[in-house]
């Protein structure tokens, strides 16, 4: 493990600098000590940024790059994130909380995003359209200029990759406001912009408070689109300071993903599932498995499933965890541990069964034990507002038609899931969920080529696959009147 930096600054226009707003503290969600400070950006650096980044795109000197020269300067930005992996994956595991282990997955799986976007620069292509004898008429794909893209705290390497990666695919100039919690991480985009050669400018990175320097942000009027990842309210608040200067968001928001398990479900493969599905991450992913929707007649053995894979895990520091295995690290914050405990504890006074968990640590740090709460009504907070930690919450139905009525029952509509040895039925449920993306039979099944996004207060937009080059470029059409 390498030695932390004790002080790390903004970078805007290809300089290191200090920030407007003074510094704030990053804390080791595992111990509550201060393990860095980070420069703290104001409107002023980040009007900076915004015109720094506008600068590059009007110079043309992304643009007028041949696409696939600049798929390989992306793909050989994820070759730089894998060579320093290790410091990487130390630095996340100290601002963030997550094992070890996770925290290498995550620098592997953003490099992952550099790779493919990489390979995708040069099919970004055009089309004739057939207008007769007398004219030629087709169809370019421009960049959009400056992407500003706010990034989560859960994920800051992973979710920065999966929109810068495409952003620099498609020519487009780019700031990132990394997340007050987990902001040291994301400096290592602008080194590996840097290294592979971009010009100055086209990354710039900056971590703010969201309400001064993420509404300075989403208001500017020299951006060309946004990005956030996050809550309900901070994304409707963006959304509508876009809205004033007609910029097109993509938003990735909360979810309360269920996951319906018929009678004939593989109860013994599902173990693997809960694991990933609710305790990666201590819970704290947008579209974790949040909900289990059960068959009545099945419902007892997946609570003792449930239970046995919950105690089964040692919680503690993700530095003490660098195997991967039964384990998990702390949750981001007290404020957000705190949080969760809460929504616990109110759901076992509306009535759940608590099964296992619920509880904080006896030690420092904002560890909470893996939670399993049964005995639930769709109606309870607890089943229908995201959690965002380390907590599962288990539903029964009776018929097909109440599993789909019970998972449709939130406003949120991130991803879902079905598992069922069935087929007829899957796909039946697979049409009838409302959700961006469900998986049949694992939970997580996809990768980076497949998209995702949601529906209703989930969002709009989708990220990964092919589909998210679209939020980055604009078509332009050129008819041509031939004499």
């Amino acid at each position: 493990m390498t030695d932390l930096p004790l002080y790390w600054q903004n970078h805007i226009g290809g300089h290191w600098v200090d920030g407007g707003a003074g510094r704030i503290d990053v804390i080791d969600p595992a111990t509550g000590k201060k393990i860095a400070e980070q420069a703290l950006a104001d409107a002023g650096d980040v009007d900076r940024a915004v015109m720094a980044a506008r600068a590059v795109h009007l110079s043309g000197a992304l643009s007028d790059m041949r696409p696939l020269e600049r798929g390989r300067m992306v793909q050989a930005m994820g070759r730089y994130l894998q060579e320093h992996k290790h410091t990487i994956a130390h630095t996340l595991v100290l601002e963030q909380g997550k094992p070890l282990w996770e925290a290498e997955i995550e620098v592997e799986g953003a490099a992952l995003y550099f790779e493919y976007y990489g390979n995708q620069a040069s099919t970004v292509e055009g089309r004739s359209i057939p207008l007769g004898s007398g004219y030629y008429d087709f169809t370019d794909y421009e960049p959009l200029g400056v992407s500003a893209q706010i990034i989560p705290w859960n994920y800051p390497v992973e979710m920065t990759a999966r929109s810068l990666a495409a952003a620099l695919a498609t020519g487009n100039a780019c700031v990132i406001k990394s997340p007050e919690l987990t902001p040291l991480t994301n400096a290592w985009f602008a080194k590996a912009a840097e290294a592979v050669g971009f010009p100055a400018g086209t990354v710039n990175v900056l971590c703010g408070y969201g309400h001064e320097a993420g509404a300075a942000l989403a208001a500017h009027p020299m951006v060309n689109q946004i990005v956030f990842t996050g809550s309900v309210p901070t994304g409707i608040a963006i959304a509508q300071a876009a809205a004033q200067n007609v910029v097109p968001c993509v938003l990735e928001l909360g979810g309360k993903s269920a996951a319906i398990v018929h009678d004939d479900a593989d109860l013994e493969a599902f173990e693997t599932d809960i694991r990933w599905g609710i305790y990666f991450n201590a819970g704290q992913v947008c579209s974790a498995m949040s909900r289990v929707i059960v068959h009545e007649s099945r419902a007892e053995e997946l609570i003792a499933r449930a239970e046995t894979v919950a105690s089964g895990l040692s919680v503690g520091p993700g530095v003490d965890r660098p195997e991967f295995g039964a384990n998990m690290g702390a949750m981001v914050s007290d404020a957000q541990h705190d949080r969760a405990v809460a929504m616990v504890s109110r759901a076992v006074d509306q009535g759940a069964q608590l099964v296992t968990g619920g509880h904080a640590l006896n030690r420092p740090g904002a560890f909470l034990q893996p939670t399993v709460l049964a005995g639930l009504s769709p109606d309870m907070e607890i089943a229908r507002e995201e959690v965002f930690g380390p907590v599962l919450s288990v539903l029964t139905f009776k018929d097909d038609a109440e599993a789909v009525e019970i998972a449709n029952s939130t406003d949120y509509g991130l991803v879902g899931g079905v598992f069922t040895r069935d087929l007829d039925r899957a796909t039946r449920a697979a049409r009838q969920i409302r959700a961006g993306q469900v998986f049949v039979n694992e939970w997580y099944a996809g990768g980076v080529e497949t998209p995702f996004g949601g529906v209703g207060k989930s969002g709009y937009g989708r990220e990964k696959g092919r589909e998210a080059l679209w939020n980055y470029v604009q078509t332009k059409n050129i008819a041509i009147r031939l004499r």
